[in-house]
């Protein structure tokens, strides 16, 4: 099977630390089927002389990607102007591109509803192929409630064969807009298990040069307002006297960069910024903080909580999106209204001062790797074009022998990255 991934929210040589769910997911996923992604770039004329656009315009125009090839067409783009104009603007760039390079794919997923969904189910219905839509968050919580934008991205969400949502929440958002809930699967984000699990505290404190006796709360993400940067420097502002051996640190940027180092300059050393990092280094702050803090004011399922508690750091979060769906337990962490800054700040120093167990932090998480993400991501798209699922694994429990050593015969190991999986067809009768 050949499947045409199309999606803004992925990484480029100019950008490689963006979406790196996407990444992850969508390379653990060419281990079941053939993919191409096109990771498009917005244009428009004159976007070079805007910082904004102009450095992700000079992204190459194909580069590998976690062994993914990947293309990097760029689209027509209006920005504010008119903005229901950028769906059907999108899907013409990419069948202009889909023309010129490309072999038709026998499935074809667009990943976040608009205008990359839209363009999907555009291109799908003039090749007679299935549509699968991946949505992710803002997606359906901010752009449905645009006018301008919602009638777009709800034909495009009707006339997709299948719906993947990261989230139980976002699943119903999707049914609101009017997609049956037996087309909708909900497929969470999974996790670098090999990077993502419980380290020694000290240890990782030593490596980034932090005391061992100072408390860390962390915030991890953009820089952004509507993802609670500020909120989380304010609620620390709050109880940084009364706590004199509690820090904060956040690893990011964003646009809302410079109104972060300005509030957190009241702070002094306090509130470390350390502008962003890759992957292990982020892996090293999450093992070295007490608590993760991400006072979100909208969410879909944000990978960094799912790592937090992976790593055993348990969470100080806000009650949206799929975050519920992951702190399950009190034990994994605390949820607060989005800007209650009151509830949070309360909760921030619960987090630093509470005593709990990383293992079983991690043990009770329920985190699911990548593999496994990207197993149920090809299961929706199997039954998109009305095939029957993967079989579930079986995790084979070999004899020991007396010497607590399974025989050589009946080891078993994971069968390699490269292995593809028979397409089970079924009768359409």
């Amino acid at each position: 099977m050949r499947i045409l991934l199309i999606t803004k929210v992925f990484p480029n040589a100019m950008n490689p630390g963006q979406a790196p769910f996407n990444r992850r997911q969508f390379a653990a996923l060419s281990r079941y089927c053939d993919i191409d992604v096109f990771a498009t770039i917005p244009w428009f004329p004159g976007a070079s002389r805007f910082s904004k656009w102009s450095i992700a315009d000079n992204a190459p125009r194909e580069e590998v990607i976690e062994g993914l090839p990947v293309r990097h067409p760029r689209f027509l783009y209006l920005p504010k102007v008119a903005p229901y104009l950028n769906g059907p603007l999108y899907a013409a760039s990419m069948l202009f591109e889909l023309a010129r390079h490309h072999p038709a794919p026998d499935v074809i997923v667009g990943s976040f509803a608009y205008p990359d969904g839209f363009a999907a189910v555009c291109l799908a219905e003039l090749l007679g192929v299935p549509a699968v839509v991946k949505v992710h968050g803002s997606d359906i919580d901010v752009l449905s409630q645009q006018p301008a934008v919602r009638p777009a991205l709800e034909w495009g969400l009707r006339r997709a064969t299948r719906v993947v949502a990261v989230s139980k929440q976002l699943a119903e958002g999707v049914h609101a807009l009017g997609v049956p809930r037996d087309r909708i699967d909900v497929v969470m984000n999974g996790v670098d298990r090999a990077m993502f699990r419980p380290r020694d505290r000290g240890e990782a404190r030593a490596a980034l040069g932090r005391a061992a006796d100072r408390r860390t709360l962390l915030y991890v993400g953009h820089l952004l307002r509507d993802k609670g940067a500020l909120d989380a420097i304010a609620a620390f502002e709050r109880v940084a006297a009364a706590h004199p051996d509690i820090d904060l640190v956040l690893v990011g940027s964003g646009a809302d960069e410079q109104a972060c180092r300005a509030a957190a300059e009241r702070l002094g050393s306090r509130v470390l910024l350390t502008g962003r990092l890759p992957h292990d280094q982020v892996a090293r702050w999450v093992a070295a903080c007490d608590a993760l803090v991400l006072p979100s004011h909208h969410e879909g399922t944000p990978n960094v909580v799912i790592e937090s508690i992976a790593s055993g750091r348990r969470v100080v979060a806000t009650r949206v999106g799929g975050i519920p769906d992951v702190l399950s337990s009190p034990e994994l962490g605390e949820l607060v209204s989005p800007g209650d800054l009151r509830a949070l700040s309360q909760a921030m120093v619960r987090a630093a001062y509470a005593p709990y167990d990383p293992e079983r932090i991690a043990a009770i998480s329920g985190c699911k790797g990548w593999d496994e993400s990207a197993r149920a991501f090809y299961n929706a798209i199997l039954a998109a074009r009305g095939e029957r699922p993967l079989p579930a694994i079986v995790e084979k429990r070999p004899v020991l022998q007396l010497d607590g050593q399974p025989p050589p015969s009946t080891r078993w190991a994971p069968p390699p990255a490269s292995r593809r999986f028979p397409e089970v067809a079924v009768s359409q009768a």
